[in-house]
């Protein structure tokens, strides 16, 4: 079991922003090399600037995940630059918004290919360089949308609980094979990033989802967003501070947790489906005021 981070060597996927970027900074505060991708040149640069102040080796790569011979070529860079590999967070993710009915066949291969293809490839590619490590972690972030589904977002809750699935089923494998390599699950509530902002979704689609809110309790729907910028504000400000769900996910790593939820918001969503497998939307507007209620914003004070 992996006690600390120190003399790791981390792979982040989405380290531009969000839970990536504070993977990233946490991992290199414990004394990991780290290794950040992205697809956005600019914001991956600030995460490297964050990380200048740690004395570890840092690298960077410019990386869509969806590109398969990017994927397959990127666990022979690490190995160039640092030797080996020990840890890979596989944490990019995208959304749209829209029924499956209206949506776009380009913008349903555009989230398989990022939430779930991506994951399986990066996968694919890095077993083969982690399984004789004496202590390495895979780590595949789903959502609590793997657990349970809502209207309106059919191609994330089928990448979600494809990740789910499929991460569930590789840690059954590696414990019986290759019990050095510990495979991680992470099912995220609402947490402060930037997934609404990037979300491919046009302003007829979000008007439909306004009507949609409509018809649920008001406590769902008092403070609805006017237009698409509003809501990715209200997003990215209303969530937990991505620093924080780093470092849960980081924790959990550390304590072999198969399943790592973020949130009280997850945590509650999930007994609920537990508890009411086929009405559990029904019990949701009993626990809003505690989600909306313990959800820190604040980020770590260990950060300042």
């Amino acid at each position: 079991m992996i006690k600390n981070f120190r003399d790791k060597v981390a792979v982040i996927t989405g380290a531009g922003s969000g839970m990536g970027r504070y993977l990233a900074v946490l991992l290199a505060k414990d004394g990991a090399d780290v290794v950040v991708c992205d697809v956005n040149q600019e914001t991956l640069n600030e995460t490297v600037e964050m990380l200048r102040q740690y004395n570890v080796s840092v690298s960077s790569h410019i990386l869509d995940v969806a590109d398969k011979e990017a994927i397959e070529a990127l666990p022979e860079k690490v190995i160039e630059q640092h030797g080996k590999v020990d840890l890979v967070f596989n944490n990019a993710g995208v959304t749209t918004g829209s029924h499956f009915k209206d949506m776009d066949e380009e913008n349903w291969d555009w989230v398989m290919g990022i939430n779930l293809e991506g994951v399986v490839n990066s996968t694919r590619a890095f077993i083969p360089h982690m399984i004789d490590r004496p202590e390495a972690a895979i780590v595949n972030t789903s959502s609590i949308f793997g657990m349970v589904a809502v209207p309106g977002q059919t191609v994330y809750h089928a990448t979600k609980f494809a990740v789910r699935g499929f991460t569930e089923s590789l840690a059954m494998e590696m414990s019986q094979s290759n019990p050095n390599l510990q495979v991680h699950c992470v099912h995220p509530g609402h947490i402060g990033t930037n997934i609404a902002a990037t979300a491919r979704m046009d302003e007829d689609e979000f008007n439909k989802q306004l009507e949609e809110q409509d018809k649920l309790p008001s406590i769902f729907t008092r403070k609805a967003p006017k237009s698409l910028e509003e809501m990715a504000d209200q997003f990215r400000e209303g969530g937990m501070h991505p620093s924080r769900a780093a470092s849960i996910i980081l924790n959990g790593v550390k304590k072999n947790k198969s399943r790592i939820f973020i949130g009280l918001d997850a945590k509650l969503l999930d007994l609920s489906q537990r508890l009411f497998p086929k009405h559990y939307h029904k019990t949701w507007p009993l626990f809003m005021p505690l989600m909306m209620m313990f959800r820190d914003k604040k980020p770590l004070k260990s950060l300042d």
